[in-house]
């Protein structure tokens, strides 16, 4: 076991500070990575602020990040995948039971026994596990990611989360050239989502509220924009997409996007709104449509998701700050007031 500098908070008001973590030494199949940078989710702010308790109660002191890129530092002896001096990453989950139906099928993001990065009973140390807002972090082999090395390692950092979010339910829905893909919101997530769905090839339409998001949408590869506020925009569209990725995380009426799919279309939901969204059963039955959620991916499709990116140079558009500006960040995070995500310097860390 050895101590690592880390941030982190002690109750739902506290603000994030410095502390010091215990990390375990790494065993035969475990990696150790000096972390370089850590993106900031907003899953980030709701945990710590305890804002997910009816579902995932918040265990203090919490340490939050899951979009970590970094150095490896030590490898056990059985670890045949990484070497000292390798990039690498790590997202969302650091174990799960390898066992169950989905792990088999690599979709270790369902399995019932998955441990998340932080937040979760920590087998080998007991307490919780600590994110990536720390100098350092040591994980299996198995939930370790190759990071291509021509990727800027502050912008992809939120791969791990964002990126995989967005890349996984395009995969399994069969977002390829010659469809056309509707991206609901323009933020952490839904930035990264026209990322992919333009270098899928396919034709993608960017929906936002801000008519100052246009040419910002377009930039990133938007073929239209349409403001969702206009009713004649929107009816242009009516029945006319293959599938719909709705990246927004607020109170929205998401009736008027399923009256856009084709019959047979797809909408597909990332975001996490506090409150139940109402649905109407009526644009479903006459089009055959569906609604579905889709959180991250597996282990091998997020590998995949970072190769892809490698190939395209796909990047999240990031902020660079300084843990000493954590605070600030969750707060102007609250406010959409980042294009489009926060990426945390950790040499900044060193100060402390």
């Amino acid at each position: 076991m050895f101590n690592a500098k880390a941030y982190s908070t002690v109750s739902p008001t506290s603000p994030l500070a410095p502390t010091v973590i215990a990390r375990r030494d790494p065993g035969e199949a475990d990696v150790q990575i000096e972390i370089l940078f850590c993106g900031i989710c907003h899953s980030d702010l709701h945990m710590a602020r305890n804002e997910w308790s009816s579902v995932m109660a918040t265990v203090y002191p919490c340490v939050p990040g899951h979009e970590i890129v970094g150095r490896v530092t030590k490898v056990g002896s059985a670890v045949t995948k990484f070497k000292a001096g390798d990039l690498a990453g790590v997202g969302c989950l650091v174990d799960s039971d390898g066992t169950c139906p989905a792990c088999k099928e690599g979709l270790e993001q369902f399995c019932p026994n998955q441990v998340l990065t932080y937040g979760f009973p920590d087998k080998h140390l007991g307490g919780v596990t600590y994110g990536g807002y720390s100098d350092s972090v040591v994980v299996d082999q198995r939930f370790v990611l190759s990071i291509p090395f021509n990727l800027d390692l502050a912008a992809t950092a939120p791969l791990l989360c964002a990126g995989i979010t967005t890349y996984s339910p395009m995969r399994h829905w069969g977002v390829t050239k010659g469809k056309k893909v509707g991206i609901v919101g323009l933020g952490g997530l839904g930035h990264m989502g026209v990322k992919f769905a333009h270098a899928m090839g396919a034709h993608t339409v960017v929906f936002t509220t801000s008519p100052n998001k246009v040419e910002d949408a377009k930039r990133l590869g938007a073929d239209e924009v349409v403001i969702s506020k206009n009713a004649d925009e929107m009816q242009k569209h009516a029945g006319t997409f293959d599938f719909i990725l709705d990246c927004v995380s607020a109170d929205h009426d998401i009736n008027a996007y399923i009256n856009l799919l084709t019959r047979d279309g797809n909408m597909v939901l990332v975001g996490a709104p506090e409150k139940p969204l109402s649905l109407s059963s009526f644009g479903l039955i006459f089009g055959r449509r569906s609604v579905s959620g889709s959180p991250i991916g597996g282990l091998a499709e997020t590998q995949e998701m970072l190769d892809f990116c490698g190939k395209h140079n796909i990047t999240s558009d990031v902020e660079v700050i300084a843990i000493q500006q954590i605070n600030e960040a969750y707060e102007r995070l609250l406010n959409a007031d980042v294009k489009y995500r926060f990426s945390i310097d950790m040499a900044s860390l060193k100060a402390e």
